[in-house]
């Protein structure tokens, strides 16, 4: 074991010179949620797992083809983050031998599934300080694009990703993965090995069949069986390196808790979300919303679908004593949204609530694995771009060749029409104006928009099963330019829908059926604000 004074040395060094360190604060990870269903308890007995990429982050799709490599062939490896211009160019750091075989692959700030059904969400967790290593070839997106390359299962994705990382050196802040198969919902996550190694730390355990499991900026990961490997697997160092910086002690006969020994402790901004999940989803267990300790996966209620999955990214805690519709913090019309603020809290106070679905939410998917249809069909990714309480989820299936140009286009510093992303975050921020009414007309638009594409889906999945039986080439064909006038018919009504909002709220008024009508602000506010209470001098 190293000695007191060597842990001390590797704590002071770690701290040292580590630019990226900088540029997070390791108590404050905050973006993404995540969650799992496994297949029993699914409504069509698909798995499924989520993501919303909450922050200034890449918002384009690509779509990477698979494709045959000569022998010898080598992959490039990049870091630094997401595709094209919301984030600093990736640099190439090395190479590793590649396959002769690579799958097709969605790309985008952080690729999500890939033709063979494999899935995967995330959300970044930070982990100790002293675990960070910047001399590591790969970071998270780096890991996640060759796995989906590569993986026909999840657990083949898991063990790419920590062969990788341990062999090659893992370069980024702890994060955690929810990875899925058509049969299999599993959590990953991963650290850094500490300054004097290049490797990585990482453990896996399987949502257990007939639960659902969520993760929300905070490890979730707790005791490792890895004598059940149905459920659990780690790196092979997973209790050498507690054990060697101090954070574990197995002679004290305590048992070894992955993220005690690697995580930060909780705080109430993860927690909150993920109780909010399972009170959707399993109310029946009242979770209590202030205790921390969350349980790792629960039974849901009643078996959930895609569209209560969606419905949970789009929550911000209405009903609840969080609402966050409710308070002066809210506006005259009930604004969920809670913009950054430089003023701290003062310690043992909570902030402004921090809901599952987020203002500055680059895009979500609802990502579907079913063993029912061939891998092409049965993968769905539900793509909603931009703010999902304010926008539209689209069907992509696995197999697709292409998207719409509008979903390859725009970047923040312009406004562009031809983006699909400047359409959704349009609607969204026109909504802030007088939120608790556009709010009605934008869900009316998206519920319209979900049930034509969930009353089409098995008319097209029987159309498109019986081509693969006779061609696949055709079926695939067929499902991308499904997916691709779908897509794109949506964008144009939501250009439509920001363009009618405008009329009709424009000035203050409700303009529609009738203009210049005026609602003017909530009694109950102008109560709050103190609306003609100033004495007039005399």
């Amino acid at each position: 074991m190293r000695s007191a004074l060597l842990v001390f040395i590797i704590v002071f060094i770690s701290t040292l010179g580590v630019k990226a360190q900088e540029k997070l604060d390791w108590k404050n990870i905050d973006n993404c949620t995540s969650v799992l269903v496994t297949k029993t308890v699914s409504t069509d007995g698909s798995v499924m797992t989520t993501h919303s990429v909450d922050g200034n982050y890449e918002f384009r799709i690509g779509i990477i083809p698979g494709k045959m490599n000569p022998e010898g062939a080598m992959r490039d490896v990049y870091k630094g983050g997401g595709r094209g211009r919301e984030r600093t160019q990736a640099r190439k750091v090395g190479q590793i031998p590649e396959l002769r075989q690579t799958f097709r692959r969605f790309d985008s700030s952080y690729p999500f599934m890939n033709e063979k059904q494999v899935a995967i969400g995330e959300t970044t967790i930070g982990g100790k300080r002293d675990l960070y290593n910047d001399e590591g070839m790969f970071d998270i997106m780096a890991l996640e694009r060759i796995a989906l390359e590569r993986a026909s299962t999840a657990r083949e994705a898991i063990r790419i990703m920590g062969k990788l990382a341990t062999t090659y050196g893992y370069s980024d802040y702890g994060e955690c993965l929810t990875v899925i198969d058509k049969n299999e919902a599993w959590m990953f996550e991963i650290f850094g090995p500490g300054p004097f190694e290049v490797s990585a730390v990482w453990a896996a355990r399987r949502i257990p069949e007939g639960e659902i499991g969520v993760s929300a900026n905070r490890s979730r990961i707790t005791t490792l069986d890895l004598d059940d490997k149905d459920h659990y697997m780690a790196s092979e160092n997973v209790f050498t390196v507690a054990e060697e910086m101090g954070w574990w002690d197995p002679e004290s006969g305590g048992e070894f808790i992955f993220n005690k020994a690697y995580a930060n402790p909780p705080r109430l901004y993860n927690t909150l979300r993920e109780w909010r999940v399972f009170s959707i989803l399993a109310p029946s267990l009242k979770l209590d919303p202030f205790n921390m300790d969350i349980p790792f996966s629960v039974k849901p209620d009643a078996k959930v679908s895609p569209r209560d999955l969606m419905r949970i990214h789009r929550d911000y805690y209405q009903g609840t004593e969080f609402d966050m519709t409710k308070g002066l913090a809210a506006g005259p019309f009930g604004s969920p949204n809670r913009w950054s603020t430089r003023t701290r809290v003062p310690e043992g106070n909570m902030g402004w609530a921090r809901s599952i679905s987020i203002f500055r939410c680059s895009y979500c998917v609802v990502l579907q694995c079913r063993e029912n249809y061939p891998d092409w069909i049965g993968g769905i990714a539900w793509f909603a771009e931009d703010d999902p309480k304010t926008s539209c989820f689209v069907p992509f299936y696995s197999g697709i060749t292409e998207v719409p140009e509008s979903f390859k286009n725009g970047g923040r510093d312009k406004f562009e029409r031809d983006s699909a992303f400047w359409a959704f975050n349009f609607v969204a921020n026109w909504a802030e104006i007088k939120f608790s009414y556009m709010i009605e007309d934008i869900k009316k638009a998206y519920t319209a928009f979900e049930d034509g594409f969930f009353n089409l889906q098995p008319i097209v999945e029987k159309r498109a099963l019986e081509m693969y039986n006779e061609m696949p080439e055709l079926a695939l064909e067929y499902i991308t330019d499904y997916s691709c006038t779908m897509a794109q018919r949506t964008v144009d009504e939501w250009w439509k829908l920001g363009d009618y909002l405008v009329a009709k709220y424009s000035d203050g008024y409700i303009n529609l059926p009738r203009t210049g009508h005026t609602v003017g602000y909530p009694e109950e506010w102008l109560k709050e604000v103190g609306y003609g209470t100033k004495k007039i001098r005399k």
